[in-house]
């Protein structure tokens, strides 16, 4: 008894000596921790946008066992470990019958690794000699000792070499396959499972023919183990071995980089982007760069209205391309909006009963006025209405608008719908804000513009699953929907590449000063688009604009979303109803009785109001537009009190009159001295009343000849009553300065043509005339 005592104590002693110098060796020779995976940034449904490689340079993406597709583990266990849940790491049975199979081959045919064994020598690779197998060996008990068999089989799953530099089954199922490793076949399974024995010897992508013989083999050994049946087997014979060449897929990179960049310590990146629809909109770009220079960028984003997710973000022409500079991220860069802003000022001053969709706005000159900007096109088209201004993006008519409003008030309202604005200089907004004199992103754009499908509220894009939903308030739904049905009737949009098809898309184009920007934003019930024309170093691309060179862009855009039935539906707060010019008021207002309603218009009224036409600028008064009179039922003159002239019974007329600067654009009729029945001789001698300017040199309604023998005529015009500086106008356009109310116009083509003058106290004239270049024969 006491020797088997001695035995028992000197087992224990042993182990126990064991034992503690095992914890000094696991101490002192840790086990080496797997290098970090790869960063992956995935869409929406999981499909991987961009990867960027790991610290070691190999391509590794996370794999857990409940991620990896069950075939995968049935083989790899069947064919590497059939008893890899049962042995402590290293299986004696497995080594001495590798060791007698190599024996009988001649050659190493087999070499008895557990998996466990062969994590070991991924963690920490070790020689081919006796020394170096002991140390695996060491290395695959620590291993078993650290961790789970469930976690050995995991660390499998992220090591194994797959060729080149993949590491891992899902890097190498993404790679070669284009799929997750949880959708791999039978045969794709069987294949990775062998690979990692020769990775270089038998890639799929390089050599085909032995990558099948090696999955074939392992195929052959499930029917051979009795876990597959003969049919399953041979219907994975028949699979053909298609690889595709490791390299990474590379789908919206700037995003995908802007988001690595903001989440340093991120692994897994999930965006919201649509992949499908990312690779589609990138193939579009791709063919659309053709038309552009070698300079010039674009920028594309996509947002579902329902929960603010962008779908589809291309930040760049050509993603690198030196020249074009594809590294800059346009969708984030701040550029000049131009006239994408003008919307959100006619919206502004619809919540404020300002206008309706059919008040009359000047499109005129701005004569003694402070600031005084041009159309696009450097004419002037006269009274317009809202739906007109806007259709047209007209500068002088939401120039008014916006000093009705008040610069401020304009800037705090984009601002508090979340609009990023930066102003130049001292930072003080003008009116110029409206026109494009600040600078945004078209990310902060697609974001307030979403306001017109979402019934006036302005959302964040959002572009992470993790992003939380955040909403502005921009507009009334009201003042939201009829902006919206403005811009999606604009009588241009025959310019989409859905030609004359209905479609529910509200677009906007803009074209920053000098050709630097071009805009193009879209949105209706279901989307918001925008898009970015230009050169990111912010030189100009002359004669380019919205219309030309975005716009065409984002109808091909659109037309990608298949979706063209999707109208924003009409708010209650909105009506149709009748109003006349050029009061503005509704048609069965007592006002507009008579000849007062000299034209009306079918207007979109937001809480049943009506206003009135405004003036030009807020404090110019417009010599009233309903204007009382009273007249001599016997002569018929116009009666002026105070002037000495006693009628027992005069009779009152109420008379709507046009805006003063509109004058010009109306017709002969409807102007003040045809509307405003003469004075009464008397009293406009009393009064000292002046004569009502006049354009003179061609009578109104003249048809004019070439003369026999010239090139040109020459008209030379003067008008008369004028006070101060004048300017002249022909056809809306500006003409040079001549003298102080004289001007001369050279004519070489034949048309009709109306000129117009203006003088320093605003009054005004116009004429129209028809020129021919050859009389008829006699």
């Amino acid at each position: 008894m006491k020797k088997r005592y001695r035995w028992l104590l000197s087992a224990l002693v042993l182990a126990g000596v064991a034992s503690a110098v095992g914890l000094i060796l696991d101490w002192a020779y840790p086990l080496p921790q797997p290098a970090p995976p790869s960063v992956r940034v995935l869409a929406k449904d999981g499909q991987l946008l961009r990867a960027f490689p790991a610290p070691d340079e190999t391509w590794r993406y996370p794999a857990q066992v409940e991620s990896v597709a069950p075939v995968f583990l049935e083989q790899l266990l069947a064919y590497e470990d059939r008893a890899f849940y049962y042995h402590p790491g290293v299986n004696p049975l497995a080594i001495a019958r590798a060791a007698w199979q190599n024996l009988m081959a001649g050659e190493v045919v087999s070499g008895g690794s557990t998996l466990s064994m062969q994590v070991a020598g991924l963690l920490d690779p070790y020689p081919r000699t006796l020394k170096g197998k002991v140390k695996q060996v060491l290395r695959t008990l620590q291993l078993e000792w650290h961790y789970s068999k469930q976690e050995i089989l995991e660390l499998y799953l992220n090591l194994a070499p797959y060729g080149g530099m993949l590491s891992g089954i899902e890097a190498a199922s993404q790679h070669y396959f284009g799929k997750p490793s949880l959708e791999l076949s039978d045969a794709e399974a069987a294949l990775l499972t062998v690979l990692p024995q020769r990775p270089s010897e038998w890639r799929p992508d390089r050599y085909p023919q032995r990558a099948r013989a090696a999955r074939d083999k392992v195929l052959k050994r499930m029917h051979a183990l009795g876990l597959w049946d003969i049919n399953r087997v041979d219907e994975a014979l028949q699979e053909n071995v298609a690889a595709l060449p490791p390299r990474s897929p590379v789908l919206a990179p700037l995003l995908a980089r802007r988001l690595r960049q903001e989440c340093s310590e991120c692994l897994t990146i999930e965006t919201l982007i649509d992949a499908d629809l990312q690779r589609d909109l990138e193939a579009l770009v791709e063919t659309y760069r053709q038309r552009l220079n070698e300079h010039q960028s674009l920028a594309v984003m996509v947002m579902r209205n329902d929960d603010l997710s962008v779908r589809a973000y291309v930040g760049a022409a050509e993603f690198g391309a030196a020249q074009r500079y594809g590294h800059v991220d346009m969708t984030r860069a701040l550029r000049s909006p131009g006239s994408t802003l003008k919307p959100f000022a006619y919206a502004q001053a619809l919540d404020q009963g300002l206008i309706h969709s059919h008040s009359m706005l000047l499109d005129t000159p701005r004569y003694g006025l402070d600031y005084r900007p041009h159309n696009f096109t450097g004419g002037f088209a006269g009274p317009v209405s809202v739906q007109d201004a806007l259709q047209r993006s007209l500068n002088l008519p939401v120039v008014q608008l916006v000093e009705h409003l008040g610069a401020e008030s304009f800037l705090a309202g984009m601002r508090n719908g979340g609009l990023h604005l930066q102003l130049p200089g001292s930072g003080e907004p003008s009116s110029a804000l409206v026109l494009g004199g600040a600078g945004t992103s078209l990310e902060s754009l697609l974001g307030v513009y979403s306001s017109f499908g979402r019934a006036g509220m302005a959302g964040t894009p959002r572009l992470l699953a993790s992003n939380p939903e955040t909403s502005r308030w921009m507009s009334s739904p009201g003042a939201a929907w009829i902006t919206w049905r403005i811009l999606a009737q604009d009588p241009w949009r025959a310019l989409g590449a859905l030609g004359q098809r209905e479609w529910s898309l509200a677009w906007k184009t803009g074209t920053s000063y000098g050709f630097r920007d071009t805009w193009a934003m879209g949105v209706d019930s279901n989307w918001t688009l925008g898009v970015w024309v230009g050169r990111p170093d912010g030189n100009p691309s002359p004669g380019e604009s919205g219309r030309s060179l975005a716009a065409p862009l984002l109808f091909r855009v659109y037309e990608r979303l298949g979706q063209i039935d999707a109208a924003v539906p009409r708010p209650n707060s909105v009506e149709q109803g009748e109003i006349c010019w050029p009061l503005g008021s509704r048609a069965t207002h007592n006002a507009n009785e008579g000849d007062n309603c000299m034209q009306s218009h079918q207007a979109w009224l937001l809480n049943g109001t009506a206003p009135l036409t405004l003036p030009q600028k807020p404090g110019i008064t417009m010599s009233g537009l309903l204007r009382r009179v009273q007249v001599d039922p016997e002569t018929g003159y116009r009666f002026l009190p105070g002037c000495g002239q006693e009628v027992v019974q005069p009779l009152t007329r109420q008379l709507a009159l046009w805006p003063q600067q509109a004058e010009p654009w109306v017709r002969p009729e409807w102007r003040r001295r045809a509307r405003l029945p003469a004075v009464v001789p008397a009293c406009e001698a009393a009064l000292g009343l002046a004569e009502p300017v006049k354009i003179i040199g061609v009578e109104d309604g003249s048809l004019l000849w070439l003369p026999a023998g010239r090139d040109a005529l020459e008209l030379d015009l003067k008008l008369v009553g004028a006070a101060g500086s004048v300017n002249w106008y022909l056809d809306g356009r500006p003409l040079p300065a001549g003298g102080i109310n004289r001007q001369t116009i050279e004519l070489s083509r034949a048309g009709q043509f109306r000129v117009s003058a203006v003088d320093s106290a605003g009054n005004v004239d116009s004429i129209e005339f028809s020129f021919r270049l050859q009389q008829p024969s006699p």
